[in-house]
């Protein structure tokens, strides 16, 4: 992967034709990895997201269920019930 630079950590060298401003084909395939890579992270970042929002989901919905409860026994009207 690449350092904090963006430096891909291998020289880009000059092709048969003389071009020293162009990308060979080991040069694509590490940004392709990396790239690659990248993708992984983020379908992990998105799982522990959906993951944390369904949790997060769970746990509003115990509250006000809770809360409900407190205001019943108190014998108050519930203040909100809607979601």
């Amino acid at each position: 992967m690449s350092g904090p630079n963006g430096d891909l950590g291998m020289p880009v060298e000059a092709d048969a034709e003389g071009e020293d401003d162009g990308f060979g084909e080991a040069e694509y395939a590490a940004i392709n990895s990396m790239l690659d890579q990248i993708n992984s992270c983020l379908d992990h970042l998105e799982e522990k997201n959906d993951h944390l929002h369904a949790r997060l989901q769970e746990l509003l919905e115990s509250n006000r269920q809770t809360r409900l409860e407190f205001q019943q026994q108190l014998g108050e009207a519930p203040s909100d019930a809607s979601p």
